[in-house]
């Protein structure tokens, strides 16, 4: 680091480039700050580097090597005696790797005017930041250090047969027989792709269902293709009960955990192992901020960037804050089928005494999902039997991540089902089917 630099005040020093503290210095260099971003690995943090980006990457694979695999069903016949078709894993590794350097080189472009600071930081105080060799100061502090994978007890994490959801996107080989321990969102995404790719996949989870708090309708249709697929899913079920010698590899993955390192000379609260923040993204401590995984409020790339982005606007507008309360987030899952979520499910409008209406559409009766012969799965819509009101969406299917959007921004500007029901959507596509269930 220059001289200049460490002679310089900044505004706002942001320790983690990750979804969080990447938008939150975007968002501060417009609004005119002068910002540090401090990184200790990689800018992009787990979403770019170890989560969203990688997994989707190698997701994306698996489901073209299914499209090959039943392009008969499309009139695609793969004729001549040397047709064999493979999963080759190492270039489909390769290809992730291109992605995420290639996304990471457009992240690091995006920095022009923000100083990047590569290296391993500690708060000594609000205004002091300690790297490794050197010492800046800060108006403001934002922590967006983002979290880990949770270890249990009987299934250490050994870099060998016992892996993190980490350490799994690096395999060089494919597992013949894979044990997955944890049957959430993560659990369920690597299933679909492994299984996919021809492993023998397993999951066991200990709650009553896959999914455990989505919607239960959702959560079975979704067991039910798993187990068409030959994958082995077992519910209530403790894993120490499990013999996981006889698996090539297990893979453990039973949430993520926030990860605070740094902060030993803070008395910053925290509580059940999260930074605690109020509505407006501050801690106890004034002028220093936190936003995103470390925050333990919703461990989702784009509810981080959403942190990010308010943390910054009140940094820099601290007359006039923003509060950090949107409930409305989507929740998305890359399996095969896809399955996303918004606001409330039948099972929470019902805890809430709210008269529930269910609105659904089932994607067998759709003209694209026949086109694309995905016809598993459906959509359903929760309203207010009183108000009209769209209070929230479940997707399984075709495209469910994408469809989702529509009652984002629906929830988001408090439309009923009536005024849902009059929108004008393209035929044939996948997403008439929402207009289909409201009619």
């Amino acid at each position: 680091m220059s001289q200049e630099l460490r002679a310089k005040m900044y505004d706002l020093a942001i320790i983690g480039a990750g979804w969080a503290g990447f938008n939150a210095a975007q968002e501060a260099k417009t609004l005119g700050l002068k910002v540090a971003l401090i990184e200790r690995a990689l800018v992009g943090g787990t979403c770019l580097n170890r989560g969203c980006i990688p997994t989707k990457t190698l997701i994306q694979s698996a489901k073209t090597f299914q499209q090959f695999k039943k392009s008969n069903t499309f009139g695609i016949i793969l004729s001549g005696s040397s047709v064999n078709l493979l999963a080759d894993f190492s270039q489909i590794q390769a290809r992730k790797e291109k992605i995420i350097q290639q996304l990471r080189q457009g992240m690091q472009s995006r920095l022009s005017g923000i100083d990047f600071l590569n290296q391993e930081a500690r708060i000594l105080d609000r205004n002091n930041i300690k790297l490794q060799d050197k010492q800046i100061q800060t108006k403001f502090i934002l922590i967006a250090t983002g979290s880990a994978p949770i270890e249990l007890a009987n299934f250490k994490f050994n870099g060998e047969n016992i892996l993190s959801s980490d350490e799994i996107l690096n395999l060089h080989t494919l597992p013949a027989s894979l044990l997955i321990i944890g049957g959430g969102v993560i659990g369920c995404e690597f299933a679909s792709l492994f299984s996919a790719l021809g492993s023998q996949v397993t999951v066991v989870e200990l709650m009553a269902q896959l999914l455990p708090g989505e919607n239960k309708e959702v959560a079975r249709k979704l067991e039910n293709c798993f187990k068409k697929k030959g994958l082995n899913v077992y519910t209530n079920t403790d894993a120490g009960t499990v013999d996981f010698k006889k698996y090539d590899l297990v893979l453990v993955c039973v949430g993520r955990k926030p990860e605070i390192p740094g902060l030993e000379k803070l008395n910053l609260k925290i509580e059940k192992g999260k930074i605690v923040i109020d509505e407006f993204l501050m801690t106890n401590i004034d002028g220093i901020y936190a936003a995103g995984d470390c925050t333990g409020k919703s461990m989702l790339a784009h509810f981080a960037a959403y942190q990010g982005r308010i943390a910054a606007y009140n940094i820099a507008n601290p007359h006039n804050l923003k509060k950090a309360d949107s409930k409305v987030i989507p929740n998305c899952i890359f399996t095969d089928p896809e399955i996303a979520s918004v606001g409330l499910n039948e099972e929470m409008a019902k805890d809430k005494n709210i008269e529930v209406k269910i609105n659904k559409f089932d994607f067998l009766a759709s003209p694209m999902a026949r086109i694309l012969d995905e016809t598993e799965g459906f959509i359903k819509i929760v309203s207010d039997g009183k108000t009209d009101k769209v209070l929230g969406a479940s997707i399984i299917g075709p495209k469910a991540t994408e469809l989702i959007g529509i009652f984002v921004l629906a929830i988001n500007s408090g439309l009923t089902i009536s005024q849902l029901k009059d929108v004008i959507l393209p035929h044939p596509s996948l997403s008439e089917g929402i207009t289909e269930a409201l009619h």
